[in-house]
């Protein structure tokens, strides 16, 4: 018998640089997503964070399980650079995680650089 429409959480399981953003989304990996996303060394996640959001160490969670495998985590805050919240850089930096919030766009493109570098980077990008 059919089943009706299943419903997962979005995820590309891999690492994909990031081909254009705007519009609210991004396009990686011949695909696109719209709204915010997590890329982590495990793979690209949706991430329910939109611009002007707090950034409550909640929110980073998966970059929190996933520290074994990340050295540097970018934070891409929209289309202005919001400071971290000290509670959120004590999480990351307890784990040996260097965090560097920025617009979305540089983050973008800082994370495409240290990704062609094999760096161990993950990128937290609120869409735009």
């Amino acid at each position: 018998m059919p089943r009706g429409i299943e419903i997962r959480e979005a995820h590309f399981p891999g690492r994909a640089p990031i081909d254009a953003y705007g519009n609210g989304g991004f396009r990686f990996a011949d695909m696109s997503h719209r709204g915010s996303v997590l890329m982590l060394p495990s793979g690209v996640y949706a991430w329910d964070v939109a611009e002007g959001d707090p950034l409550e160490v909640e929110k980073f969670q998966r970059v929190l399980d996933e520290a074994r495998d990340i050295e540097v985590l970018l934070v891409g805050t929209g289309r202005d650079i919001r400071p971290l919240p000290a509670e959120l850089k004590t999480a990351l930096r307890a784990l040996n995680i260097s965090s560097d919030p920025m617009s979305t766009g540089a983050a973008v493109r800082t994370y495409n650089v240290m990704l062609a570098e094999a760096r161990a980077i993950a990128v937290a990008l609120i869409a735009v």
